[in-house]
């Protein structure tokens, strides 16, 4: 399916890079990457184009065609990253959006329908939890421990060599339960469209390590409750990096919220996934 790639320029100056497949008098679903837009599975993308949907998936900033400032000490929020969200729905339809988020774009997604409401008709949550990076709450999985152990072990890539940086991202997946064919495609993409090779801005893009830096209080797990917009959970069984129960506890936490369990997926849907994720999506 044809697709075009432009950028969009939001009132506070921020750039995001965007990707739209579909017509654009459809209903808009907005797909927030994690951190860029490659974590949406071209496939899934196509399969909502195919059910009536104009789907925009775009990178968060730091990443991809986005804004790229300093991903080693970011200069904004994680609300400031859902502002862009809402302002990006906004600018794009005059109508509430379906917004998605997947992994740390989850995140965004979550803050996003709370701080913007108005903006937003609908939410989908892939592979992410209701706590930023650091220490869980005590009712939630943490990261598989043996998995992370096994992740740092691997050698780190020469993060200006693209071929070094593909057999990484490949190895990675594997330790985490991904394809790692479909790893080995996506992060020679990231690199490919990665606007320049220093080290920071490249583990932006693979790795999303910019939300180590960002400043993402306040909480706001105990304002799930306040959504009310339909929301649907999808979450791999497999995923070792955000545990099943991550999924689990945001399906309980939001009000009326459907959770979808991919048996055969982690951290990423895979491909294979796309038309049964997209199914379930089209029904909000």
């Amino acid at each position: 399916m044809h697709s075009t790639v432009d950028t969009f320029r939001t009132p506070q100056g921020v750039t995001l890079g965007v990707e739209h497949f579909g017509d654009e008098a459809e209903p808009l679903v907005l797909l927030a990457g994690g951190t860029t837009m490659l974590s949406w599975p071209d496939a899934l993308c196509e399969a909502l184009a195919r059910g009536g949907r104009h789907v925009v998936r775009y990178d968060l900033r730091d990443a991809g065609a986005s804004t790229t400032a300093d991903p080693d000490a970011p200069a904004y929020t994680l609300r400031d990253l859902a502002a862009d969200a809402a302002a990006l729905a906004r600018g794009l339809d005059d109508r509430p959006a379906h917004l998605a988020g997947i992994g740390v774009g989850g995140m965004v997604a979550q803050v996003a329908a709370l701080d913007h409401p108005e903006a937003f008709s609908a939410l989908t949550l892939a592979g992410t939890r209701a706590v930023a990076p650091g220490p869980v709450d005590d009712d939630l999985p943490d990261h598989d421990q043996a998995a992370m152990k096994e992740r740092f072990k691997l050698p780190k890539p020469d993060w200006s060599d693209r071929a070094s940086v593909v057999e990484w991202a490949t190895a990675a997946a594997e330790v985490f339960g991904d394809d790692p064919d479909e790893a080995r495609t996506t992060a020679g993409r990231t690199f490919d469209r990665t606007p320049g090779t220093s080290r920071s801005v490249q583990m932006a893009n693979q790795l999303g390590t910019v939300f180590a830096h960002l400043d993402c209080r306040p909480r706001w797990r105990e304002r799930l409750p306040e959504l009310a917009v339909p929301t649907l959970v999808v979450h791999g069984r497999r995923n070792r990096f955000f545990p099943v129960g991550c999924g689990e506890a945001l399906a309980h936490d939001i009000p009326g919220a459907r959770l979808l369990v991919l048996e055969q997926a982690a951290t990423a849907i895979p491909a294979a996934s796309a038309d049964e994720v997209a199914k379930e999506m089209l029904k909000l």
